[in-house]
């Protein structure tokens, strides 16, 4: 079935190439590749999918790193096959999701030669920042955006490495001066309002970026129980702040169970030690799960805890949240302030702030008809602004502003 405002033949559809480099742990950013691959597919379009992934990192050693370093800045290799797909393709536009590292910019070149349209997901803050994340020594960092990317290179921002900073640094210097954003990107999207003004704030032409938030497709459903835990769904990067929630636990009034469901290794070991260490007995760590079983402990949960201190770009976590009726209890700081309603889809608190935190776990805790009215509120929202229905002809408008202006 397609879906409503999709085009009624499929001689009316469009070709799309989706163009996706995956990192080597799984984010939220295939996620969302994956259900823009498949909204777009359901609503006829006909779609060709271009994908790397940064596993193929793992070939390069010794004196092969110096090629890798390259390849980041421009990948020829990559310009030409693409060129070729284009040509035999020939698609009405290209929409990339992510050309860090295999891909690299040179895919812009290839589409500017073909003559073919492009638009560019924000999923990150990559084009403003060496690290992507605006965060450095555990707190906000915008000096790549106010000064210098070298700040990025003389902290070491990129995987702690002088090396790995430099190369990410010259990378986007090179593409600067080049003015390839400009000249070579039709339209932007970026996630949240909050997003696209930090974007404009580093430099990307104001009339070229659009705002298309997240959303979750399929409808997973909403919840029919008040749930029997808390839940952390994330990377365990520093970032995400998981110690700012064992800290909180420490402080609650009443025992309360807690999930933490997530990849990476960044902050696993000192995280479990940490647990352990203070006798948390109700904290426990599942690891990284497929999407389907974190959907269905989302809708297990009370409520979901999001404690990030950094500039998160649009999880897609709240609003997995919201399409399962499940309250979300976040910190009250940047895209996370336009995304929950205070005392209506969640509940704030003061970012890094575990005393807050614990106050505010306590009170959800003891409160489970007002947590589960907030449940209800949030189902609406998604329903109002985070389905694929609300998602598509946004999504659509972007693609017809980026051809007729191409």
């Amino acid at each position: 079935m397609l879906l409503p405002g999709a085009p009624e033949t499929l001689e009316a559809s469009l070709k799309i190439v989706l163009v996706h480099n995956t990192y080597q742990q799984p984010g939220g950013e295939d996620v969302v590749f994956e259900q823009e691959c498949r909204m777009l597919e359901h609503a006829g379009h006909q779609v060709v999918t271009y994908c790397r992934s940064n596993w193929e990192v793992e070939s390069y050693r010794g004196i092969r790193l110096i090629s890798l370093a390259k390849r980041t800045v421009w990948a020829s290799d990559t310009e030409q096959e693409f060129l070729r797909l284009l040509r035999r393709e020939k698609p009405d536009v290209v929409h990339v999701h992510n050309t860090f590292v295999m891909i690299s910019p040179s895919i812009y070149s290839a589409c500017s030669q073909a003559k073919v349209p492009v638009v560019q997901t924000l999923h990150n803050y990559r084009l403003l920042c060496p690290a992507a994340t605006f965060f450095r020594d555990g707190k906000v960092c915008e000096e790549c955006v106010n000064g210098s990317l070298w700040q990025g290179v003389r902290h070491a921002c990129y995987r702690k490495s002088y090396s790995a900073s430099a190369v990410v640094a010259l990378m986007l210097a090179a593409h600067r001066l080049r003015d390839t954003w400009r000249r070579e990107i039709s339209c932007f999207v970026a996630l949240s309002e909050f997003a696209r003004n930090k974007f404009v704030e580093g430099g990307l032409p104001k009339e070229k970026i659009f705002v298309k938030p997240n959303f979750v497709f399929p409808d997973p459903g909403a919840r029919t129980e008040n749930g029997d835990n808390a839940l952390f769904v994330g990377r365990l990067s520093p970032q995400k702040r998981v110690n700012t929630i064992l800290d909180a636990w420490k402080r609650l009034t009443v025992p309360i169970p807690i999930v933490i469901i997530g990849g990476g290794s960044d902050d696993r070991e000192h995280l479990v030690a940490q647990a352990a260490r203070d006798g948390l007995a109700t904290v426990h760590f599942k690891g990284q799960l497929p999407r389907e079983q974190t959907l269905a402990a989302i809708k297990k949960a009370r409520f979901l805890i999001f404690a990030s201190e950094w500039y998160e770009n649009f999880p897609v976590t709240l609003v997995e949240a919201f399409a399962c009726s499940t309250p979300v209890i976040c910190s009250r700081i940047g895209v996370m302030e336009e995304i929950v309603a205070d005392g209506r889809t969640g509940l704030f608190f003061t970012p890094g702030d575990p005393d807050d935190l614990a106050r505010k776990v306590d009170w959800a805790w003891t409160h489970p008809d007002e947590i589960q009215a907030m449940g209800r509120e949030g189902r609406k929202e998604y329903e109002a602004k985070y389905t694929a229905e609300k998602n598509y002809p946004v999504l659509m408008e972007i693609y017809k502003q980026a051809i007729e202006h191409s």
